[in-house]
């Protein structure tokens, strides 16, 4: 049977010599793939790997803004400037190369009554001068300037008085524009800050801008204010800010009044009956009456100084807008004709820029001594 087989095949290769030599071409590459078929069969299947989530890169964290850099705060130099510059920058030039003579001296003389110090002032200064650096240089002049200056912004320098009441009772005077609603809010923020409870009065009645002036002041500060009506009585609002500040348990009370100069008579006795008003209903009141005079003003500061004085008991100036004006030597006759403790000087708008007097630090300011 093999035999019939093989001699079939044999007859059918004769008979088809092409098909029969592309069949064995073919065979080894069918038989491969066969035995891979078979082969796959056998093998166990394997189950695919789970998808693992892609690993997220830890978030890097927010690169922070850069945060502005604190406003710097105001210096008394800087404010001085140019008083600096007409007082004492001047004094160089001057004397150049000369010693103090007696040409020099009346050169001297011209350079002080120029420098809004006032006459009885100016004339003190050049006579300390005249004593201190007879035959001097520039350099012993001013050193003999400064010194002078210094004695007499020293006698008039005044540390904040302890609180009295409660409530403490600050009156407020000074003429329109001086800066003293502006003063009197700077001054608010100053005992807010420590922890005190203020209370604002708004007595000047007679211009409407001034109550709405105190309470913009106040909303900032975070104070009441009370407030009468336009063309008001101004002692009325003063009496009911002290009942104001007596109800709320506040330790402080601070009270606007008008700044009118017309004639001396009526602001002597408008400020009397608030006094005696106020005076009425917390004992020892006013504590404080604060003097706000503009410092660009120059010798009518001294005016109005010595009218304010006659009207009120004065116990403390604040000289305000320091900011560049070249009349700051004004705080030096003030000092020294009037002899009123110098309590503050405003050096800008800030609400920080209401600043403690210092004899010193102004000297050393003026003649750039830091």
């Amino acid at each position: 049977m093999g035999s019939g087989l093989l001699g079939s095949l044999a007859a059918w290769v004769a008979a088809n010599p092409a098909l029969a030599v592309l069949t064995l071409a073919l065979a080894p590459p069918l038989a491969a793939v066969a035995l891979v078929r078979l082969l796959g069969r056998r093998e166990v299947a394997q189950p695919e790997p789970e998808l693992q989530p892609p690993v997220e890169a830890a978030a890097e964290p927010p690169t922070p803004e850069p945060q502005p850099e604190p406003p710097r705060p105001v210096q008394l130099r800087d404010r001085l400037a140019r008083t600096r510059e007409a007082l004492v920058g001047r004094l160089g030039g001057l004397l150049g190369g000369r010693s103090l003579d007696a040409d020099a001296l009346g050169e001297l003389e011209a350079l002080l009554f120029s420098a809004d110090l006032g006459v009885r002032t100016a004339d003190d200064l050049l006579q300390s001068v005249r004593v201190q650096a007879s035959g001097g240089d520039a350099a012993a002049v001013q050193l003999a300037l400064c010194d002078a200056i210094r004695a007499k912004l020293a006698r008039v320098e005044s540390a904040e008085p302890p609180l009295a009441g409660p409530p403490h009772v600050i009156l407020v005077l000074g003429v329109n524009g001086s800066g003293k609603t502006t003063t009197i809010g700077k001054l608010a923020a100053r005992h807010a800050r420590a922890g005190r409870h203020v209370v604002l009065g708004a007595a000047d009645t007679f211009r409407a801008a001034a109550i709405e002036q105190l309470e913009v002041w106040g909303e900032r500060v975070g104070c009441e204010v009370v407030s009468g009506q336009a063309g008001g009585d101004p002692a009325a609002v003063a009496f009911d800010t002290l009942k104001a500040a007596v109800a709320r348990g506040a330790d402080v009370a601070i009270i606007d009044t008008a700044g009118r100069l017309q004639t001396q008579k009526p602001l002597m006795e408008e400020l009397a009956k608030i006094a005696r008003v106020i005076g009425r209903e917390v004992e020892g009141a006013p504590h404080e009456t604060l003097l706000v005079l503009d410092s660009n003003t120059g010798q009518n500061a001294i005016s109005q100084a010595r009218l304010f004085t006659e009207a009120a008991q004065v116990t403390g100036l604040a000289l305000t807008k320091l900011d560049g004006t070249a009349k700051g030597g004004v705080i030096v006759g003030l000092a020294d004709e009037l002899g009123i403790p110098v309590r503050y000087v405003g050096v800008g708008e800030g609400l920080d820029d209401l600043r403690d007097f210092s004899a010193n630090e102004f000297v050393e300011a003026l003649f750039d001594t830091e």
